[in-house]
């Protein structure tokens, strides 16, 4: 078996401290959060670490491909692996962006791959099983999502009354490991709701369940700063 852990997080441009700028403390709880989900998911000793998040296509990247910050106010770029090359500049979307900031500091190899936002499950499982069956090595997930962008009437979606149900169905699925409910997140509600993360973790849904084996879930973070919902939770396989 190839896929030896996985670890989820949110992809907020306000977890790198120079974006949120005098804002930054009000995060600090989700930057622990997230270091913490990273460190466990390094615990597991893997050959190679694949950050998987929604994009606006379903398509991989490179060690050396970049993505910035840019477009969110601070001229700063990050790359997906450690390894120096001639990778493409502002390749990455924003959830593959912060994920290789979070992860920026192991060394350890790394890939990406994006997931169309919009990509039904049963795309979502196909990519899912191929990751799961990279030759030859331990691999580990990073999977970026957020959860709904409707929770309150300053949230980026408004209020919608069906949002906090959604999320809190995530978190449960996420803190049990349990595939089939990931699976069965609908993407027309999902759409609904603005959420970013119901392809990626379908993606690991898919992977899990090419890996076999039995899967321990611990979620770490649920909470909605800013009316969106972020998750952070680790899976591994036992």
């Amino acid at each position: 078996m190839s896929l030896v852990a996985a670890a989820v997080c949110p992809h907020p441009p306000l977890l790198v401290p120079e974006v949120a700028g005098a804002a930054a403390p009000e995060l600090d709880d989700l930057r622990a959060a997230c270091a913490a989900a990273l460190t466990a998911l390094l615990a597991a000793a893997p050959d190679e670490i694949v950050l998987v998040g929604a994009g606006p296509r379903t398509t991989g990247f490179g060690a050396a491909d970049r993505g910035s910050l840019r477009p969110y106010g601070v001229d700063l770029a990050v790359q997906v692996g450690p390894a120096p090359g001639a990778g493409v500049p502002d390749a990455l979307p924003l959830s593959l962006t912060i994920g290789a900031w979070l992860v920026g500091r192991a060394d350890v190899p790394r890939a990406a791959e994006a997931v169309a936002v919009d990509a039904p499950p049963a795309e979502c499982v196909a990519l899912g099983a191929r990751l799961a069956g990279r030759p030859a090595r331990r691999t580990a997930l990073l999977v970026l999502g957020d959860g709904s962008a409707c929770r309150g009437v300053r949230a980026p979606g408004y209020h919608d009354p069906r949002a906090e149900a959604y999320d809190e169905g995530v978190a449960r699925a996420l803190a049990g490991a349990d595939v089939a409910a990931l699976l069965g997140l609908d993407p027309v509600l999902s759409a609904a709701l603005k959420v970013a993360g119901r392809a990626p973790w379908q993606v690991l849904a898919g992977a899990v369940r090419a890996a076999g084996g039995d899967w321990r879930g611990q979620l770490s973070y649920h909470r909605a700063p800013y009316g969106v919902a972020y998750f952070v939770a680790n899976w591994v396989s036992s």
